[in-house]
């Protein structure tokens, strides 16, 4: 049996190998069908994989029904079939990723992203650090669709600049490839938009927390998981004076 790391990082480029047939196949789809299959065709593969290599974990994914049976097992697979469907159905764009992570008795243990438009996948099956250094001014990953008004009045205060891009995954990964030095989000989200970025970037040395600080939390009953900040960990102290001064 491989080892929770490969597996995850597996499966995750293997999805988004079959999200890039599935686009080329379909590109005469409209917008919403696109999503649509994208988003099936993923979680189906993945509920597949997943049984059969691990039948005796739990899954909590964002397309499928929630079996509360997760709440007391002791290793549950969170994943997103297709993170960012906005811009997977916008043919050309590569700003969307495939997530799955390993949450076991109160943490997560592994994961992957993989960001399938260029053939890349970060997992905690290595423990590289984030390349570069921190940006003067500093670089906030932001929705390119709909940046928050939270996350520009935190631009405004600290003087850095918005880096717009597409999924939650690309925006996390973003901070570890250089291109950002942190992603602050306070929008809302769910554990399977988080889980995967936050315990590779975890791995690889970044710097991760809701935005008042406190732990990330995953497989609650609601999974509903609102904020986050993903940041170099030099970066990290500036970055929630930040959040506490415009938060005030």
């Amino acid at each position: 049996m491989t080892d929770d790391h490969t597996t995850a990082a597996d499966l995750a480029t293997r999805a988004g190998e079959l999200l890039l047939t599935t686009r080329s196949e379909h590109a005469d789809l409209d917008g919403k069908a696109l999503k649509d299959l994208g988003d099936r065709v993923s979680h189906e593969f993945l509920m597949t994989e997943l049984a059969r290599l691990r039948p005796d974990d739990a899954v909590l994914s964002e397309e499928g029904a929630d079996d509360h049976a997760r709440l007391t097992a002791e290793r549950v697979w969170i994943v997103d079939p297709l993170d960012g469907t906005r811009e997977f159905s916008e043919l050309g764009r590569d700003d969307w990723a495939v997530h799955v992570a390993l949450w076991e008795r109160g943490a997560l243990t592994a994961g992957a992203v993989a960001r399938p438009g260029r053939g890349v996948t970060w997992s905690t099956a290595t423990t590289d650090g984030p390349k570069g250094a921190a940006g003067s001014p500093l670089r906030l990953a932001v929705s390119r669709s709909r940046p928050p008004e939270f996350v520009t009045r935190l631009a405004e205060h600290l003087g850095a600049e918005l880096v717009p891009m597409g999924s939650a995954g690309v925006k996390a990964m973003s901070v570890l490839d250089g291109e950002a030095d942190a992603y602050v989000h306070a929008g809302g989200q769910y554990e399977w938009d988080s889980a995967a970025p936050v315990v590779v970037a975890h791995g690889h040395g970044l710097y991760t927390s809701r935005i008042d600080g406190s732990p990330l939390v995953y497989n609650n009953e609601n999974p509903y998981l609102p904020d986050l900040v993903v940041c170099r960990p030099e970066v990290s102290a500036e970055i929630l004076a930040g959040i506490r001064a415009v938060s005030s």
